[in-house]
C-alpha cells in the first residue's frame, strides 16, 4: 500500500509479497510512532520459529533490509524466548558493515509525516519539514530515519524536526554512526512485534 499524497519521511511501507507469502507482522521499514513494547506472549514467536526459513528471511527483512541480518537471525532459530530474540538481532545490528548499513538504509521508505496538533503552525510545520528531509536526503544520500518510541503523539513533530535539523550539521561518518543506532532501534521494535504477532 502506497503513502498517501502528502510530505513524508522515511517511514514504514509494506514489503511487497509474492502469493505464497504470510502477512508480515510489521511494516519492513520506518518511524514506530506509537509502539509500545509489552512481554511478547510465546505463541507469536512458535509461530515464528515454525516458519520455512526462506519465509522466515522475508518477514525478518520487514524488521531490517539487510539480507545477511535476517539470515542471520533466521539461521539461528530456535530461541528460546523474545529477548532473546532481541538480543540476537541487536547484535546482528551492530555488527553490520558499512556496505550493509547502506543496503539497510535503501530499504527504508518513505511513510506519512508524524501528527501535529492542531493550529495556525501546522502547515508551517510540515513545510519546515519536508523542506529539511529534502536537505538530509541531497546531503546523504539516502532515507532519514529515526525511532521515536518512547515519545507522546503530540511531540513527534517537534522531535522529529529537531532531531533532521540537528543531523544534518553532522560529518558524513558522524551521521552514518547515528543513522546505524536509529536503524538498530527500529530493527529491535520491530523484532518485539514480530516476536508479539507473527502470522
Amino acid at each position: 500500500m502506497h503513502p498517501p499524497e502528502e510530505p513524508t519521511l522515511s517511514g514504514d511501507t509494506p514489503a511487497v509479497r509474492p502469493t505464497a507469502r504470510p502477512q508480515p507482522p510489521a511494516p519492513r521499514c520506518g518511524i514506530p510512532w506509537q509502539n509500545r513494547l509489552a512481554p511478547a506472549p510465546a505463541a507469536g514467536l512458535d509461530r515464528f520459529h515454525a516458519l520455512p526459513h526462506p519465509q522466515a528471511v522475508v518477514t525478518l527483512l520487514t524488521c531490517c533490509g539487510c539480507l545477511r541480518w535476517a539470515e542471520r537471525l533466521a539461521d539461528h532459530r530456535p530461541y528460546p524466548d523474545p529477548e532473546s530474540l532481541l538480543a540476537a538481532g541487536d547484535e546482528a545490528s551492530y555488527d553490520l558493515t558499512s556496505a550493509e548499513q547502506v543496503e539497510a538504509l535503501a530499504q527504508e521508505a518513505p511513510a506519512p509525516l508524524p501528527p501535529a496538533r492542531p493550529g495556525p503552525g501546522t502547515l508551517a510545520a510540515h513545510t519546515a519539514l519536508r523542506a529539511a528531509h529534502a536537505a538530509y536526503e541531497l546531503r546523504f544520500r539516502h532515507a532519514f530515519v529515526i525511532c521515536l518510541d518512547g515519545y507522546r503523539p503530540d511531540e513527534l513533530m517537534d522531535q522529529t524536526l529537531h532531531a533532521i535539523r540537528t543531523r544534518l550539521a553532522h560529518e558524513p561518518d558522524e551521521e552514518r554512526s547515528v543513522a546505524a543506532e536509529e536503524l538498530r532501534r527500529l530493527a529491535h521494535a520491530r523484532l518485539a512485534r514480530l516476536a508479539a504477532g507473527c502470522p
